[in-house]
């Protein structure tokens, strides 16, 4: 079973909640892959099954749950994940913006944002292989399929077809379109053909000092897999919230 829990005490009140107050003394606890084993047994079989349910009704739910940490049922790697993350009690909006790389941004931004969460350009190009599935609005992709000469002329043809010059922000188009229900390498592949739908991803093969990898990863697919296990257990260890900080959110959608 392919299972990735780094959002895990989100998760885990959400659909064991009935776990909560096993959890709530647990507070002193450090991450652990075996976190909760004893105060939870069925969380892992929960959390999977309520997975797999979100997934077989709304396939896109399969790419909005990898940012999350969560996938497979698209298939995809395995790796061991430690467990007992707390969620936050204060977020903010603008801190997420810039923290997150933009669709435009260019390789040397990419590279240093990642680096400033301290994850190597090895990691960068592994995990944007997440683009393996799921979509991008019109809006983040515009620009790319009018502006740039660096996209295949088909592609951009095709692409504009849903994408006019203006207007139809929302409209939606696979960042994978060859196999975006998949987890798998097609996204490097496409790279390699100047079919990257974001100007963010085309960056990753564009003349600089990832292209090696990128072209890599196209045709060795197990390289990338175990590259992109690696990426998503350094992208966990991000400064993880434990024992009294934070808290198990009883509700989602807001703190307690």
């Amino acid at each position: 079973m392919s299972l990735a829990m780094a959002s895990d005490a989100k998760f885990s009140t959400c659909t064991a909640w009935f776990c909560i107050v096993s959890f709530a003394c647990l507070a002193s606890a450090q991450l652990s892959p075996s976190f909760y084993e004893t105060s939870c047994p069925g969380a892992l079989y929960t959390i999977h099954a309520a997975v797999r349910a979100a997934v077989a009704k709304e396939r896109r739910m399969g790419a909005s749950l990898l940012r999350l940490h969560f996938h497979y049922v698209l298939g995809g790697p395995s790796w061991t994940v430690q467990l007992g993350r707390r969620d936050a009690t204060t977020a903010s909006f603008s801190a997420a913006n810039n923290d997150i790389p933009s669709p435009t941004s260019d390789l040397s931004a990419l590279i240093s944002a990642f680096s400033k969460k301290g994850l190597s350009t090895t990691d960068l190009v592994a995990l944007s292989g997440a683009h393996t599935i799921g979509q991008a609005r019109c809006t983040t992709f515009r620009a790319r399929i009018y502006n740039e000469s660096n996209i295949d002329s088909s592609l951009a043809s095709s692409l504009q077809s849903n994408c006019p010059s203006s207007g139809s922000d929302d409209n939606l188009s696979p960042l994978d379109a060859v196999s975006p229900n998949f987890f798998d390498n097609a996204y490097y592949r496409d790279l390699v053909n100047n079919k990257g739908l974001l100007h963010s991803d085309q960056q990753l093969f564009s003349g600089g000092s990832v292209d090696s990898q990128t072209k890599s990863y196209s045709t060795n697919f197990p390289k990338f897999y175990s590259d992109f296990a690696s990426a998503m257990v350094n992208m966990g260890n991000i400064s993880p919230l434990t024992g009294s900080n934070g808290e198990i959110r009883i509700n989602c959608r807001k703190t307690n």
